[in-house]
């Protein structure tokens, strides 16, 4: 068995994960690891920093991998997470994960600054539809938008301060997938992951825009299962 350890990505909690969690196999579960301020941690404060975020994050999925074999799998700011977590265990001496796979991100050297506004939620909401490439329903319901704005801005005030830890290239092998029409990755910045990748490095394209991954959840663990 191997625990694919689920970073969500900005805004999210870890129960976005949940339709892998009931396609898990004998051969790979899913293993949502939850980022606090959220869901059942919804009382808990944010990180405020990406060095905090990476030495928390690092320590739920050391907790959650036990003494069993994992990989890591990050969507967009989950990829940035997934990234660092493992310069970090490269660092603190591991465990380590056996594949890290980084999706719907430019690599590391090739972001860009993002912005969620902090005082106008209507525009808050305009930042977070032009991030996603579409209309994000939840947000479009006042109850449902107090809650997940804060959230979001969290998480794009941390990545707006991200900058790279390390050049050094992962020793691992590291998958980089994008969604074919996700205009916020293009695609020479998409592939710039191989600069980071001192083992087999593999590019894959799916279609769909830059949340791809929720649009056919069976479909993405398949393709995640084989390249594993």
């Amino acid at each position: 068995m191997t625990k694919m350890m689920c970073l969500p990505y900005a805004g999210a909690g870890a129960g976005v994960y949940r339709p892998w969690q009931r396609l898990s196999s004998p051969r790979l579960e899913a293993v949502p690891i939850q980022l606090p301020g959220r869901e059942e941690e919804f009382t808990e404060p944010f990180y405020t920093s990406v060095s905090e975020a990476v030495e928390r994050t690092t320590a739920r999925i050391r907790t959650a991998a036990g003494s069993d074999r994992f990989v890591l799998f990050g969507h967009s700011f989950g990829a940035v997470l997934a990234f660092e977590v493992t310069q970090h265990l490269l660092a603190i001496g591991g465990p380590l994960p056996e594949h890290v796979i980084v999706s719907g991100a430019v690599s590391p050297r090739r972001r860009r600054q993002l912005k969620v506004s902090d005082v106008d939620d209507e525009q808050a909401v305009n930042d977070v539809q032009a991030m996603t490439g579409r209309s994000v329903e939840a947000l479009h319901h006042p109850e449902l938008r107090s809650l997940l704005l804060p959230v979001m801005r969290a998480d794009v005030r941390l990545l707006s301060n991200y900058v790279p830890t390390t050049s050094e290239p992962l020793p691992m092998p590291l998958t980089a997938m994008r969604g074919r029409e996700d205009h916020s990755v293009p695609v020479p910045d998409w592939l710039d992951w191989a600069a980071f990748a001192a083992g087999p490095f593999e590019a894959v394209e799916m279609a769909g825009g830059h949340m791809y991954l929720t649009d056919d959840w069976p479909l993405i663990w398949k393709t995640v299962e084989e390249l594993l």
